[in-house]
């Protein structure tokens, strides 16, 4: 799996987490095949607003957009393998400056709310949405999994004898 990231806004902030590692951990979770690729770019306001006035018809920023490329309906079983042409799942773009206000505003760290984007944005690409309530209740537990699993994930087994 390939994951492209495109630091246009707040490299400082962002560089240093485990942005790639958190991507691949969601589309292996998710089956996507070995040969899926995915472009993660951090933009900043203005570029957000604009891209979300022309593809969603809202005024101003919103935390995270995602555009997919190739169809998620596509049957790519036969399409798992190294020599297999890439399967371009789709591109996340992500506005930090966003995410930083969410993170005050919702009480949690700026990695979280990051992680809460990218999440959120890999899920779209994988087909979940949350227009009507009952998908959203579906995105939203399957965010909640991932994130717990992620965030557990390098935790060692507690000692029942503690």
């Amino acid at each position: 799996m390939e994951i492209l990231i495109t630091y246009g806004h707040r490299e400082e902030d962002l560089a240093s987490l485990p942005i790639r590692d958190l991507a691949l951990f969601v589309l292996e979770r998710e089956g996507k095949p070995i040969n899926t690729e995915v472009s993660i770019s951090f933009v900043d306001d203005t570029a957000m607003a604009e891209l979300n006035e022309r593809f969603r018809g809202m005024e101003g920023p919103t935390d995270v957009l995602s555009f997919e490329c190739d169809n998620i309906d596509d049957d790519i079983t036969a399409a798992d393998g190294p020599s297999c042409p890439v399967y371009e799942l789709g591109d996340i773009i992500v506005a930090p400056d966003v995410a930083a206000r969410q993170s005050t505003e919702f009480g949690n760290s700026f990695e979280q709310e990051v992680s809460l984007l990218i999440v959120h944005g890999l899920l779209h690409l994988c087909g979940y949405d949350h227009i009507v309530d009952e998908e959203a209740e579906v995105m939203e537990a399957r965010e909640r999994e991932l994130l717990t699993a992620w965030t557990e994930r390098d935790l060692p087994a507690v000692s029942e004898n503690r």
